[in-house]
């Protein structure tokens, strides 16, 4: 299977976004300016599971 330079199997980073994103879309109800997107967004990122974090940076190895 041939990959694209932007697969999230290249970028394991992406995985990250995903979470990140799914987190906001989540939020009820969603931020509504853009002062509270980035709040939300920095609240959301400090609260990602550390085994997440974990999980994409062993991946990195078996690639």
């Amino acid at each position: 299977m041939e990959r694209l330079s932007r697969s999230p199997d290249l970028n394991p980073i992406e995985h990250v976004w995903d979470a990140l994103g799914r987190r906001i879309a989540a939020l009820n109800p969603p931020p509504q300016t853009l002062a509270m997107l980035a709040t939300a967004l920095q609240e959301q990122w400090f609260s990602l599971p550390t085994e997440l974090i974990d999980r994409v940076i062993n991946s990195i190895t078996h690639r």
